[in-house]
């Protein structure tokens, strides 16, 4: 079964209602080995912040170094989000394995007149896949209520119930204590219940709990539970730090918690205690890992700040009391006028929410790609009856979206808010990617095809004609559906995923330039979003051997041609080189050989992270980095530090360093802000582990695509922080959670990165991958060489290697292949060419055997 089948399977099963219980999801599980059994689960219910409080305890749990399942809806781009293990979405091939598993049971049951809902069947299939991942414990948040919701089938080994207000008052009850008495029933027997509830609410949550004999927690913040003098956790808002980040205060009975969280507005606070009392009651104690994981918890479409002139925010407040707390978060941020863009599903209280919301400029309606969606003229007349703003009826989110920031001014704000279906279009808008493919062959354009989704019978046909100029892409439904008919007008083969509506669909277009050109024109007409689909398309490599398409500053290395980054380790226990330079004389000798023999950059780390490796403190690392840095300052290269440590980071910029080289992909939170203050290039990797875990085996459906999607979350992510798209270097991790024979497909494939429109760092250097072409890990000269001139033909701005004067040689034979007329080789007495030549023409003495900082260390050598 291709996944596609698999996710029209389970979208085509929103059809049946829902029926309250838990019956049908415990015989389905019943039916695939209780693979629920076994697992310690945590269920998180509530009207409103229990997404934000499973990902906060998510990301607690996991800084402890546990193994976590998270399950939570909706999903923004595809079904798959909803189900993360560390992260990481359920690969495609899970979910075909476990629709393959269910779907003749289902049939079944569905032909007695008994099927199961979407909801209950995905829920099972979270539980599923967290047994075959051997998670820690798995984090669930509730759908609806909570006694009869599907995650109920669980017996949870702690619960949190957040607030409780009127909501599906047709399912739920007619009043605040009914609600409150079924979202109380995830209580789990003898063991703790989180809630921030009060009144009434609170008084019948512990009430449902005494039954159960659970131990009722309770958080008060400022925006409920009980009084603090009766709390047993307090927790306190200390207001918006910047747009992407408040200050949280948390006090318990002998401990306390200052941090801050990547999420604002006064509510959050009070997630945040809950999620803090939800933790120490899985044993999570220390107060340091409580303020790392909370720091981390990143949580898109919950007061995401995605530009700053105009602010642009997006918001998923999807009820009145949500959009009453939108506005006093809103009253934090500074701005002249606000030009709302709403939209929102047919079954919800438009007006109540309507008056809930700030006073605003300008109103733009929309509908989101999805049949529950309220008609956008409906929610003009609404607005004006409710306020006294322009308001326009729109049509797709992208169009109102774009036609709000048109409207607004520099000091403005754009709001989009109403549902998170909304805010899951509006973010294609700086996430989507177009991915370059080569294509030789029909055989690689029916792999590319069949990777995308495309129905069977439409692969041949479309393989025929797709030799050519060829892309890859994500746009919505009915994009996809003018999509297809605009490109058959301009000669361009267009490949559509076979998913239904539930998911962006994914699209490949081969042509001529010419045709690409006849096509995007055409696009620029329409409205749907088309526009931004044809710009990205405009902006998009030729092909995935391209040159980067950023447009890095002129003074950088890489900005002409691909740069070499050598190697400086200063520490004692590095795989290849350990302690060779941890000399400080040694040090210089080494930079001052790199630079002689061609580097364009010298590389500095100070803590390995190869496995097993120990952690360095950040004084260590300090000391071992800064008298380094500061003697080497006027070596003729760029000097990046190879750390993890935003403090690390900030000494060595202080020192003299100009570059910062983050193996964990800005893990540390204060990386990203550093980068942006200091207005310094940073490399971003992509790392499952670091230090690696030799244990570590990740699902990948496609290593290279899969790695492209999770950096530019990262690289979006630097953006909001105030960092230019220009500034930041990927780099995809080789050797990070990879298998030899996945790092040979990112080298082959390299240009693909240039999706994401920044500069591409390559780092092999004497990796564990070059066992797969008969050679030692640790010391795979030969190997390294080969890889580096493929590397730069395939598009590398940066490769990281050890041994200098060789790899610079291979650099520049590939820019000669790529450009012979034009090239023009350095000559002694210009630049790198008076280093390499009237140097000792060998830089690093035996030539392969030295050292390696963090990203050369993440091997199994």
């Amino acid at each position: 079964m291709r996944y596609y089948e698999a996710a029209n399977f389970l979208f085509d099963l929103r059809r049946f209602q829902v029926k309250p219980g838990t019956e049908s999801v415990r015989d389905l599980l019943a039916h695939l080995g209780d693979p629920h059994e076994g697992i310690d689960f945590v269920q998180v219910a509530g009207s409103n912040g229990k997404g934000s409080v499973a990902r906060m305890v998510e990301s607690v749990l996991r800084e402890e170094g546990r193994r976590v399942g998270l399950y939570t809806s909706p999903h923004f781009e595809d079904v798959r989000e909803r189900v993360r293990v560390d992260g990481r979405s359920i690969p495609k091939a899970e979910v075909a394995a476990f629709v393959e598993a269910a779907k003749p049971w289902l049939v079944g049951r569905a032909a007695d007149g008994e099927p199961l809902t979407f909801f209950e069947v995905v829920t099972a299939l979270a539980l599923w896949r967290f047994d075959r991942a051997d998670v820690d414990v798995a984090v669930l948040e509730v759908g609806m209520g909570g006694e009869y919701d599907a995650t109920s089938v669980v017996d949870p080994v702690a619960a949190a119930v957040t607030n409780v207000s009127l909501e599906h008052t047709a399912v739920l009850g007619d009043t605040v204590e009914e609600i409150a008495r079924t979202k109380a029933k995830v209580a789990p027997a003898g063991g703790p219940l989180v809630t921030a509830t009060e009144g009434e609410s609170l008084a019948t949550v512990r009430e449902v709990a005494g039954d159960r004999d659970a131990d009722v927690i309770t958080v008060s913040g400022p925006t409920g539970g009980p009084d603090p003098a009766d709390a047993d956790l307090t927790a306190r808002y200390e207001g918006a730090v910047s747009p992407q980040e408040s200050r949280v205060a948390l006090v318990g009975d002998g401990w306390a918690v200052e941090t801050r969280i990547p999420l604002l507005g006064a509510y959050q606070a009070t997630n945040a205690g809950v999620a803090a009392a939800l933790a120490r009651a899985l044993d999570v104690e220390d107060g340091g890992t409580l303020a790392r994981g909370l720091r981390n918890a990143h949580w898109p479409g919950r007061f995401e700040v995605m530009e700053s002139e105009p602010l642009v925010v997006l918001d998923g407040a999807h009820n009145p009391a949500a959009c009453g707390t939108l506005g006093e978060t809103l009253s934090e941020l500074d701005y002249d006028d606000l030009h709302l863009v709403f939209g929102a599903m047919h079954d919800k209280d438009h007006a109540e929410m309507a008056a809930a919301l700030p006073p605003t400029a300008t109103v733009h309606t929309c509908a989101p790609s999805l049949d529950r969606a309220e008609d956008p003229e409906v929610l003009a007349r609404v607005f004006e009856r409710e306020t006294d703003a322009a308001v326009t009826a729109g049509d797709s989110v992208a169009d109102a979206l774009g036609a709000a920031r048109e409207a607004a001014d520099p000091d403005d704000c754009v709001l989009l808010t109403g549902s998170l279906f909304c805010v899951a279009e509006a973010r294609t808008t700086w996430t989507r990617q177009v991915v370059p493919k080569d294509l030789d062959d029909e055989a690689g354009a029916r792999d590319t095809l069949a990777d995308a989704n495309v129905p069977t019978p439409e692969i041949d046909p479309t393989a025929r004609e797709s030799v050519h100029r060829t892309v890859k892409t994500r746009v919505s439904e009915s994009q996809a559906t003018t999509l297809r008919r605009e490109a058959a007008g301009a000669g361009v083969a267009c490949g559509v995923s076979g998913v239904g509506g539930g998911e962006l669909a994914e699209v490949v277009l081969s042509g001529s330039r010419a045709e690409f050109d006849a096509l995007v024109g055409a696009l620029e007409g329409l409205g749907d979003g088309l526009a931004g689909v044809a710009a990205d398309l405009r902006g998009a490599p030729d092909s995935a051997s391209a040159s980067s398409a950023s447009a890095p500053a002129d003074d950088y290395p890489w900005s002409d041609g691909t740069a070499v980054m050598g190697v400086l380790n200063v520490t004692p226990d590095s795989f290849h080189d350990g302690g060779e330079f941890f000399d400080e004389a040694d040090a210089r000798a080494r930079a001052e050989a790199l630079a002689a023999a061609g580097a364009d950059i010298v590389d500095v780390g100070g803590e390995s992270t190869r496995p097993g490796a120990e952690t360095v403190s950040v004084e260590e690392e300090i000391a071992r980095i800064e008298p380094v840095i500061e003697a080497i300052a006027d070596v003729d290269a760029l000097i990046s530090v190879d750390t993890r440590k935003a403090a690390v980071a900030e000494a060595a910029l202080d020192a003299g360093a100009d570059v910062l080289n983050d193996v964990t992909g800005l893990e540390d939170p204060e990386m990203r802000f550093l980068a942006a203050e200091r207005d310094v290039p940073v490399i971003v990797m992509h790392s499952i582990d670091a230090p690696v875990d030799p244990e570590s085996d990740p699902d990948y459906d496609d290593v290279v695509e899969d790695a492209i999607a999770e950096l530019g979350e990262r690289v979006l992510l630097a953006e909001k922080a105030g960092i230019p798209r220009e500034n930041v270097i990927v780099d995809p991790g080789i050797g990070f959670g990879k298998s030899p024979r996945e790092n040979f497909a990112i080298l082959g494939r390299l240009g693909e990165f240039d999706a994401l429109g920044c500069p591409v760092l390559f780092g092999h250097s004497h990796k564990r991958m070059f066992e797969l072409t008969g050679e030692t890990a640790g010391d795979a000269p030969h190997g390294t060489v080969a890889a580096t001139a493929l590397a730069a033909a395939n598009g590398a701005d940066i490769v990281r290697v050890h041994d200098a004067a060789e790899n610079v040689a291979a650099v520049r034979v590939a820019a000669a292949a790529a450009d012979p007329e034009g090239f023009d080789a350095p000559r002694p007495g210009d630049g790198d060419g008076d280093r390499e030549e009237n140097g000792d023409g060998d830089a690093e003495g035996a030539g392969n055997e030295d050292g390696t900082g963090g990203d050369g260390d993440g091997e199994d050598a």
